[in-house]
Order: C-alpha cells, then sequence, then structure tokens
C-alpha cells in the first residue's frame, strides 16, 4: 500500500485497508522474520537461547510483557527494538490526539470528522518510531499524567461545560493508543497510581474523572523490573502482576566471550582514539573478568547488581588512560598497558553497590581488589601455577631467577612514561622475558611482548611472589620479604595509609 498517494478515507477503503491491532501487527511481522531466519533483536547478545525466545513466544501469544532483571541487563533495549516489528506506516485520521484508525475511531474528534466529511476524510501516515512512548516511573508520576483529566482551560477555551468529554486532557497512555507503551522501573510507581492501570490491561478500557467514556484502547504494554526493587524501594502490586501476561527473567553475559562483544559494541570511542591507541585481547578479558569478580564478590551487593556499564566505562577509560599517555609523550601510536587498566577504578568505584564489609573498606579499594583478582584469574591461564612449579624438582622454578633478581632490586612502571622508558624499566628484570616467551604463544607474544612482560609482573605479585605497591604516579615491583618493613600509600601521599593489598597478601601466606 504506498501510503504517499493515498490521503482520504475513500482512498483508503479503495486500497482494501483492513484494520489490525498493534499485538497482531507485531505477531505477523514477527512470524516473518522467524520465517526468512533475520535476527529481530540485533545488538541483543547473549540471549539466543534464553530470553529471546520466551519475548517470541510472548508476541506470538500477543502478550502483555513484563522484563525481569537487575540493572544493566539491556531490557530497555529490548523494549526499544520492539518497533522494529511494527509496520512501517499506518494510517489516522488527520490530526486525531489518538492516532484513531479511520475505520475504527475513538476520539470525539474523529467521530465527528468522519461523520461529517465521510470519505472525504483526511487521512495521516504515522511512522512506527512515533509509535513508541516510554516512561520512567518515579514518585511524582500522577493518574492525570498517565491517564489523563479534565482541562479548565481547554473547558475555557472552547466554552465548554465540565460535563463535555471534550474537555478532557489526555494522558501519555491513551495517546499511545495504536502502539508500544513502556514502564521502565515499574516497582517505583506508587501502588495507588499501579492500580489505575488495572482496567486498561485486562479490559483495554480507561476511565477518566467520572465520565462515561469508555476507549478500547489498543497498546502493547511492555514493562521492566527490578527484583530488588520488590523489597526495597517498592512492589508491583498483586493484582498487576497478575494482569500482565508474561514476565521474562533477563541476566547477564554468560561467558566472558559474549561480554566482550557487548563491550565492543557499545564502547564510545573516537576515531583518534582507535588511530592512536592499538588494543589487546588481553586487556577486554581484564575488564569483563572484573564484572565477573564484582558480581560473587563478599564486598558488592549482589541483589543490586553490577550493570554492563561497569565494562564498558572500564574499557572507555583504559583507552582514555593511554591515549592521555601517548598525547602527553607526543607519540603517534600506542599500545594499551596494564598500567592502564590500573587506571579505570573511577569507572569501577560508581557502578557497584557496596555492602556494610564493602563501605567499611572504601569504594577505591574495593575496586583495586576487583581488578587484582582479575588480574589473578587471567595470570593463571597462561602461566604456570607457582606452587605446583616450585613443588617440581625435575624442572627449575621459571620464576626463581625473577624472583631472586627482586630480593635486591625494584622497579617503578609509570603511568605516563614514555614507550622507550617503560621497555627499558621492563627490560631491566632479568629472566622476565625469557618467563613469558615460554609461556606465552609466540604468536602473541610477538605482537605485544611488553605488555605481556608488564602483564607477567602484576600477575606474579597477586600469586605473593613479589610485591606491588601502589605509587602516586604509577606502580612498584619489590621483593615481598622488604615490602614488610614499608608500608607505602595506595597513592593518597598520606604515610599513616595502610597497604591493605600487602595486607591481605601476608594473611594468605599465613
Amino acid at each position: 500500500m504506498n501510503h504517499e498517494q493515498i490521503t482520504t478515507l475513500g482512498q483508503l477503503k479503495a486500497a482494501g485497508y483492513r484494520p489490525r491491532s498493534v499485538k497482531e501487527e507485531l505477531r505477523d511481522n514477527l512470524i516473518q522474520k522467524l520465517r526468512s531466519r533475520e535476527n529481530a533483536f540485533p545488538g541483543i547478545h547473549g540471549y539466543d537461547e534464553t530470553v529471546i525466545p520466551d519475548l517470541q513466544r510472548a508476541i506470538l501469544s500477543m502478550h502483555h510483557i513484563n522484563l525481569l532483571g537487575l540493572r544493566g541487563q539491556a531490557k530497555t533495549r529490548i523494549a526499544r527494538q520492539l518497533v522494529g516489528l511494527l509496520d512501517e506506516y499506518i494510517p489516522v485520521v488527520a490530526d486525531s490526539e489518538l492516532n484513531d484508525d479511520p475505520l475504527q475511531p475513538l476520539s470525539r474528534y474523529a467521530v465527528d470528522l468522519l461523520a461529517e466529511k465521510g470519505d472525504d476524510t483526511p487521512i495521516a501516515w504515522v511512522h512506527r518510531n512515533e509509535r513508541y512512548t516510554e516512561k520512567l516511573a518515579t514518585p511524582d508520576v500522577s493518574v492525570a499524567d498517565l491517564i489523563g483529566d479534565a482541562d479548565p482551560i481547554k473547558a475555557a477555551t472552547l466554552k465548554l461545560p465540565y460535563s463535555d468529554e471534550r474537555v478532557i486532557h489526555f494522558g501519555l497512555i491513551p495517546r499511545a493508543h495504536r502502539g508500544i507503551f513502556v514502564i521502565n522501573e515499574l516497582p517505583d510507581l506508587q501502588a495507588r497510581i499501579q492500580v489505575s492501570l488495572f482496567n486498561i490491561l485486562q479490559e483495554g478500557d480507561i476511565q477518566i474523572r467520572g465520565f462515561k467514556v469508555r476507549l478500547p484502547l489498543d497498546i502493547q504494554f511492555v514493562f521492566t523490573a527490578n527484583p530488588e526493587d520488590y523489597t526495597n524501594r517498592g512492589s508491583i502490586v498483586t493484582p498487576l502482576k497478575d494482569r500482565i501476561d508474561a514476565q521474562i527473567i533477563t541476566h547477564y553475559p554468560k561467558s566472558i566471550d559474549i561480554g566482550k562483544r557487548i563491550t565492543r559494541q557499545e564502547a564510545r570511542l573516537t576515531e583518534a582514539q582507535r588511530g592512536l591507541v592499538v588494543g589487546n585481547e588481553l586487556i577486554h578479558d581484564l575488564v569483563e573478568q572484573v564484572a565477573i569478580e564484582a558480581r560473587g564478590s563478599e564486598y558488592v551487593d549482589a541483589k543490586s547488581g553490577v550493570s554492563a556499564r561497569l565494562t564498558i566505562s572500564a574499557y572507555e577509560q583504559v583507552i582514555a588512560a593511554a591515549e592521555r599517555r601517548a598525547l602527553l609523550n607526543g607519540e603517534t601510536s600506542t599500545r594499551v598497558r596494564v598500567t592502564d587498566f590500573m587506571a579505570a577504578v573511577p569507572a569501577i568505584t560508581g557502578k557497584v553497590e557496596l555492602v556494610y564489609e564493602g563501605e567499611q573498606e572504601g569504594a577505591g579499594i574495593v575496586a583495586e581488589k576487583l581488578m587484582g583478582k582479575a588480574l589473578r584469574t587471567q595470570f593463571t591461564q597462561y602461566f604456570p601455577d607457582p606452587e605446583k612449579a616450585k613443588k617440581q624438582k625435575d624442572k627449575p622454578n621459571p620464576y626463581k631467577q625473577v624472583q631472586d633478581w627482586f630480593g635486591t632490586h625494584s622497579v617503578d612502571v609509570l603511568n605516563d612514561a614514555s614507550e622507550a622508558d617503560y621497555r627499558t624499566a621492563l627490560d631491566a628484570v632479568p629472566g622476565l622475558r625469557d618467563l613469558v616467551k615460554a609461556s606465552i604463544p609466540a604468536e602473541m607474544f610477538q605482537e605485544d611482548p611488553y605488555f605481556w612482560m608488564e602483564f607477567a609482573l602484576h600477575g606474579m605479585a597477586e600469586m605473593s611472589l613479589i610485591s606491588r605497591n601502589r605509587l602516586t604516579a604509577g606502580t612498584q615491583f619489590k621483593d615481598l620479604f622488604s615490602s614488610m618493613f614499608t608500608m607505602p600509600s595506595f597513592g593518597s601521599g598520606d604515610d599513616d595509609d595502610e597497604d591493605d593489598e600487602y595486607q591481605s597478601r601476608k594473611r594468605r601466606r599465613r
């Protein structure tokens, strides 16, 4: 149907137009995509066997939907992508408030206009992007906002009594007629406001200030909710939950690879950054590992969740740290370093909700602990287990030469060190290059040898083979025993600050 050539009701009838509900639209268009094996939800990763099939079944069943899950699980993104399953254009009575179907008018305006002009009634076409309405549930939302109310200004302007339904100012939900209406964070909506949705969900009509007006609205409702909200800020009232046909539970990425795909897709990197900074696959793994560690940490509130925004923000800061260093040193290209990863603490501290023990430690210390655990986990996937290596009598301990050297030496790896200074610092450690070459596949090592050398030092520190101390301008590696007599600060400059990382290693050794 060529919408550009149809401008009146008569032309629309002649073209064979038949009304179809929004749920039928979604269902029919999804069926087409399923038959052609076209991805109806592009950019949604990790849900192919869980959330997406549930969502498709709900659409085929023509159900209202509640997406239930912790923060940062793509609930709103999924809701917004439902627009792609709507018809590209639909006809409406021109200038009608409620996107009235020309063959099934609802509003008083559309009914009167059709009665007056018949087949000459002007027709407008609405694009699917204009048929999506989203509202964040906040404590100040009122019934008038969602449903509508009598408008005294309208009554005065049109010189109408309050008994005339034309004085009604329709809220967001009636204006979403023939479209998708999304309420984010549904439990935050006050209980009395939730009650106002009962009739809309079950009978499809609204009631406003006692007006005898019944509007059989045609809306696909999608709600999002965080299960933590059920017990903290608010809850979904039981009758409303009963009226929501399908509750679909979302989840975090089940693997690092899926997490990396999401982070790569969502990270906002400029062309200048992409041209200046060369990434590393292990950096992606480390960033994703931090989120995994946070979700299982005793310091982090598991009920609040750890959003995918943590990994996205952390990766953006890693790249920004490398970019800043290159700019300061006048370099036209640089590779990411582990020091850049360690500089991403600010991206983590605001993304995790701490329990009491975490609050006592402090957000910064918790972030460093999580990053340390991520380093430790990834280190054991590439390098020999130090405990097993120490017990093998038929093979030399691969870490011994590096450990022995640190008995009388230390190395400072500074955040803003030039490429030359960075390499000089790492080359100063005898046996470090050989340790890495023996453990890392040749192709990976040759691509970025100094990154792997630095990573080995951080990993050895996490395994309590050497010590790692935070300096104001970077990181210092030294002998573990000597660090017992020096209590370095974690970058605050206060000599009274306790090296918490050292204390935790000391307890592990005991």
